[in-house]
C-alpha cells in the first residue's frame, strides 16, 4: 500500500500530459467539441483516452507540473491539442460557409434558426450540412482518426519538446483555404442564381407589367433548391477529400 502511495505522483504527473492534450483536441474537435456534448462528457472521454496514451508517452522526469516549466508544458499541450482539433475543425467549416452562401442566393437567409449544436443562429441550410457532416464524420471512422492523430502527435512533438512554427503557421494558413474552398463549392449555386436573375432582368424589359419581383423571388428559391439536391450529393466526397488533405497536411509537420 506504501508503496502505491508512493508511485502515485508519478502516475498523476504521466495522466496529466495526456490529459491536457486530449481535452484541447476534444474542445476544438468537430462535432465533440461543440455545445451538443456536455462538458462532462468531454472531461470524461479525455480522462479515459489519457489513461490509454499514458504507456506511449514519456515525460522527462525534470517537468514539475506546479513549476514555471511545468506550466509552460501544460500551455504547449493545450496548444498542441487545440491546433489538431482546429485542422479537422476546418473542413466542417467549409460547409457551413457554404450552407451560408447557398442560403443567401437562394432566398432562403432569412429563415433563421436556433442551432442546439453551436448554441448560435444559424440558418436552414447549414443546419442541413451539419447533419449529414455528422453523419459522415462518424461512418468514416473520424473519431478514430482523431484518436489516432493525438496517439502519433506524442511521438513527433513529445512533452517538453515544443512545436515547431511552420505547423502552426501552416495550420493558421489554412484557414484562408475554408473561405475559397466553401466559395468553389458554391460557385455552381452563385452562377445558376445569377443566370436566374439575369433572365428576369430581360423579362422585365419585355413585359413591365409582370409583377417579377414575387415571382422571381419563388422561382429562384426553387432553382436554388435543385441546384442544392445535385450539391448534397457531392458534400460526403468533398467532405472525405478535404479530411484526407488535413490529414496529410499533418502528416507532414509531424515529420
Amino acid at each position: 500500500m506504501e508503496f502505491a502511495l508512493n508511485q502515485l505522483p508519478s502516475l498523476l504527473n504521466m495522466l496529466w500530459w495526456p490529459f491536457c492534450r486530449v481535452m484541447a483536441m476534444f474542445s476544438a474537435a468537430p462535432i465533440i467539441g461543440e455545445n451538443m456534448v456536455p462538458l462532462r462528457v468531454r472531461v470524461l472521454l479525455s480522462l479515459a483516452f489519457a489513461v490509454v496514451l499514458m504507456p506511449g508517452v514519456s515525460v522527462p522526469a525534470a517537468i514539475e507540473p506546479l513549476s514555471m516549466y511545468g506550466l509552460l508544458a501544460t500551455v504547449e499541450q493545450v496548444l498542441i491539442g487545440f491546433g489538431i482539433g482546429l485542422a479537422f475543425h476546418l473542413t466542417l467549416a467549409i460547409l457551413m460557409v457554404l450552407g451560408f452562401v447557398t442560403s443567401s442566393q437562394m432566398g432562403l437567409s432569412m429563415a433563421i434558426m436556433n442551432d442546439p449544436m453551436s448554441g448560435m443562429s444559424s440558418d436552414v441550410v447549414s443546419a442541413m450540412l451539419y447533419i449529414l457532416c455528422i453523419f459522415v464524420f462518424f461512418s468514416i471512422d473520424g473519431h478514430l482518426v482523431l484518436a489516432g492523430v493525438v496517439g502519433a502527435s506524442f511521438h513527433a512533438w513529445p512533452v517538453g519538446a515544443g512545436m515547431q512554427l511552420p505547423t502552426l503557421q501552416t495550420i493558421a494558413y489554412n484557414v484562408a483555404w475554408v473561405f475559397s474552398a466553401a466559395l468553389l463549392l458554391a460557385l455552381p449555386v452563385i452562377f445558376s442564381a445569377m443566370v436566374v436573375q439575369l433572365g428576369f432582368g430581360f423579362l422585365n424589359r419585355v413585359a413591365p407589367a409582370l409583377n417579377l419581383f414575387a415571382l422571381g423571388f419563388s422561382v429562384v428559391t426553387v432553382f436554388g433548391l435543385y441546384m442544392l439536391g445535385n450539391i448534397v450529393r457531392s458534400v460526403p466526397e468533398h467532405y472525405i477529400r478535404m479530411t484526407h488533405q488535413v490529414l496529410e497536411m499533418l502528416r507532414q509537420g509531424m515529420r
